[in-house]
């Protein structure tokens, strides 16, 4: 899904037409919605980890010590 939203960016900035992959975008979007729904309703509870968390994680990978970032998790 990455790999989706950069092409759909590098178009954009490029002034291009990105209409067919930001379709396929939203539909990759859509099927993980469809994904978490059907893990929840089968007893799934756990908090999901977000863009912020993933973010922060990688920010703590560069600045300190790999090993100190994996036993803060």
């Amino acid at each position: 899904m990455a790999d989706v939203e950069a092409s759909v960016r590098d178009l954009v900035d490029r002034d291009r037409d990105c209409t067919e992959k930001a379709l396929a975008q939203m539909d990759l979007r859509r099927k993980i919605n469809l994904l978490i729904g059907e893990w929840r309703a089968a007893g799934g509870g756990d908090v999901l980890p977000d863009v912020r968390d993933r973010v922060r994680l990688r920010l703590l990978k560069k600045v300190a010590d790999p090993v100190r970032t994996i036993a803060r998790r």
